[in-house]
């Protein structure tokens, strides 16, 4: 890459991280290429050049994120170690992606763009649940998870716990009860009547 290249390239991520951390505060359509580049410090023609339009600089910086998610989960999750702080670290990476693009904001880009629901399907198909049932095969063979549970039946609840997740951590959040977070973490990993 010469010199040229890369100052391109870094151009090119601001204006995408400029966009993300817009995205916290602002719905995609009150979003405007003028504060965009004002805020990025380039021009309005330069994020013209790079994407095209504005639905597809957001498309782009929404994959941009999801992919370096993966990236940082795949890494962590093929790293040796328990298979409790691998969850726990699950969990609170999700916790951490929430502080950036919510889960409800998250919903209205998939509502929106078909072809973001159709990337982050397809990610999670092809990249996460295979770690996912990695990880349950492999909890199973070393006695770290109950031979009862199913890579399946895993699936369904961290999925349902996902789809609820922001609610749980708002009202964790609200309370600000670390013996409520001790609970709910001793009911994931053990159940009700499990031990510790």
């Amino acid at each position: 890459m010469n010199g040229f290249e890369k100052r391109a390239a870094l151009i090119k991520e601001k204006i995408l991280k400029t966009t993300l951390k817009m995205l916290q505060t602002y719905e995609p359509s009150q979003l405007r290429i003028a504060d965009i580049a004002k805020i990025a410090k380039v021009s309005q023609v330069t994020i013209y050049n790079y994407f095209g339009s504005k639905d597809a600089l957001i498309h782009e910086s929404v994959k941009r994120y999801i992919d370096v998610s993966i990236q940082d989960f795949q890494v962590y999750m093929q790293q040796e170690g328990p298979i409790k702080e691998k969850i726990e670290r699950m969990l609170l990476q999700n916790q951490e992606s929430y502080g950036v693009l919510s889960p409800s904001m998250i919903k209205r880009l998939i509502a929106k763009d078909e072809e973001i629901a159709n990337y982050i399907q397809e990610e999670t198909k092809e990249r996460i649940i295979p770690l996912l049932v990695q990880m349950i095969d492999a909890g199973k063979k070393n006695g770290e998870i109950s031979k009862k549970i199913t890579a399946e039946g895993f699936l369904v609840f961290i999925n349902f716990m996902m789809l609820h997740y922001e609610e749980l951590l708002d009202i964790v959040t609200q309370q600000d009860n670390t013996d409520l977070i001790d609970s709910l973490h001793h009911i994931f990993f053990y159940g009700i009547c499990g031990k510790e």
